[in-house]
């Protein structure tokens, strides 16, 4: 068959797009050989491919959602925010430099022939590329420099699916605007629209959907109702969406909110489980069940930040009483030292860890390693002593060599001798059940309560949850016409 196209563009970040992506990508694999594509994504939350590569994590569950491997050439561009204005830029999966915004703008044109290989490429291989914008679509002031929403629109030719988030409220400016301020030749593409997050009563809204549709001409496909997504967050704007306010769970998790956290959808499979609650720097940490602290873009100046705070000697406190976790620059603060020659702070100088572990970490080079892996639980101390030698999945993705003399999973990490700080470099370690179960085994079982293992619901549980969800309230047939099928 002719290969066909689809672009989901936004009013705004966080409208939804993403979960819109994967939805359709899921639903036309039932028919099609399907795969995701978003030129470039900034993001603090990525995934490792099969052949080390990395990606967007919404792309990689995009992806996976279609029946189709994740690679690079889905998501080309990755940018990676480090803080004052400067990224990571990552290439084809690969790191490319730290760039600040003009500097990264001044390559637009070879991230351009970057995008357009990628593309063809997904297209000998796939009959449907569901293709997704970034932030709002109306950007004026980047028309001639964006290569994820207009750059790809003129591309591509595509038909263009608008969605727009009334949760947060004004969703018809919001979609009109933004159609009428996109130029010409984009705006003859725009064949539909959706909003998104609603809540109310439908017949209350159906006035104002006529109205819109009068106005731009273009037909309103549905309204999404607002539901819990069990699927990994993009980004950490969705951080603010995690208020636990009625969750009742006996047992409470602080994950510690660094300023320039990363990978945080570590700890998402543990809602279910626990009342997890992310703590910022200047709040008070209470006297939590556990504590986690997650990967960051940046390991020295969170560290720093850590100090400055004085939340680090409230972690320190905590040591031989309850679990802390560390995963990946995390688990690099929990060690005694980390000697940085400047890749990451740009001087070289060694700085003093949180001391819980007995490791140290050296940043020598501007290289990262990325990795799908397989380990071995190393049986130590009352918490993972249940699952000794059981296999656990992961993928790895950080600067630095930690050196440790007690390894907890196969060749990584390490644990301290009461076996409650536990540190390691495997991201989605809370994705392996038997990690899940012993740990919250044992924060139940330390309060006299018993715990009851739950079902949590799968990744392909939850792409037919999010399909069924849209399939019921777009108007599935329309959205086939637009694509040409």
């Amino acid at each position: 068959m002719e290969k066909k196209s689809i672009l989901i563009l936004g009013t705004a970040s966080h409208v939804g797009k993403s979960s819109v992506v994967t939805a359709i990508c899921r639903i036309l694999s039932r028919n099609y050989r399907v795969a995701p594509f978003k030129a470039q994504n900034m993001s603090l939350n990525s995934w490792i491919t099969r052949d080390g590569k990395e990606i967007g994590i919404a792309q990689a569950i995009q992806a996976k959602a279609a029946g189709a491997e994740p690679t690079a050439d889905m998501n080309p561009v990755l940018l990676k925010p480090k803080g004052d204005c400067v990224s990571q830029v990552i290439v084809l999966g690969e790191p490319y430099a730290d760039k600040s915004a003009g500097q990264y703008y001044d390559s637009i044109a070879e991230m351009n022939a970057v995008l357009e290989g990628a593309l063809e490429r997904l297209c000998k291989e796939y009959d449907i590329i569901v293709m997704e914008g970034a932030g709002g679509a109306a950007e004026i002031n980047l028309y001639e420099r964006d290569i994820v929403n207009v750059g790809t629109a003129r591309l591509t030719q595509a038909p263009i699916i608008l969605v727009g988030d009334i949760e947060r409220g004004g969703v018809f400016a919001s979609l009109y605007g933004t159609i009428e301020l996109l130029p010409d030749d984009v705006r003859k593409n725009v064949k539909g629209l959706i909003i998104n997050k609603f809540r109310g009563d439908l017949e209350i809204l159906k006035p104002g959907l006529k109205q819109l549709e009068e106005l731009t001409g273009i037909a309103v496909l549905g309204v999404l109702p607002y539901f819990k997504l069990h699927i990994p967050s993009e980004d950490s704007v969705s951080l603010g969406d995690k208020e636990d306010t009625k969750n009742e769970k006996e047992i409470e998790i602080a994950v510690i909110r660094l300023p320039r956290i990363s990978n945080f959808t570590d700890f998402e499979p543990l809602e279910g489980l626990a009342r997890i609650r992310y703590v910022d720097l200047d709040e008070e940490l209470g006297t939590p069940d556990a504590i986690m602290i997650p990967g960051t873009k940046n390991t020295v100046n969170d560290l720093l930040d850590l100090k400055a705070s004085g939340m680090a000697e409230k972690i320190q406190a905590f040591k031989g009483k309850i679990p802390i976790f560390g995963i990946c620059g995390g688990y690099q603060m929990l060690g005694k030292t980390i000697f940085d020659s400047g890749v990451e702070n740009g001087v070289e100088a060694e700085f003093e860890g949180l001391g819980l572990l007995d490791v140290g970490t050296k940043f020598g080079a501007y290289e990262k390693k990325t990795i799908q892996i397989t380990k071995k639980v190393n049986a130590y101390g009352p918490i993972l002593a249940p699952i000794d030698g059981e296999e656990i999945k992961g993928y790895e993705i950080h600067m630095g060599i930690t050196d440790s003399c007690r390894n907890v999973f196969g060749d990584d990490g390490s644990i301290d001798g009461e076996g409650l700080v536990i540190g390691t470099y495997l991201h989605g370690l809370f994705d392996n059940k038997n990690i899940r179960d012993a740990l919250m085994q044992y924060l139940y079982k330390k309060k006299g309560l018993e715990f009851r293992p739950e079902d949590v619901m799968t990744e392909n549980d939850a792409y037919e949850e999010l399909a069924n969800v849209v399939e019921r309230n777009l108007d599935m047939k329309k959205i086939y016409e637009i694509i040409g099928i």
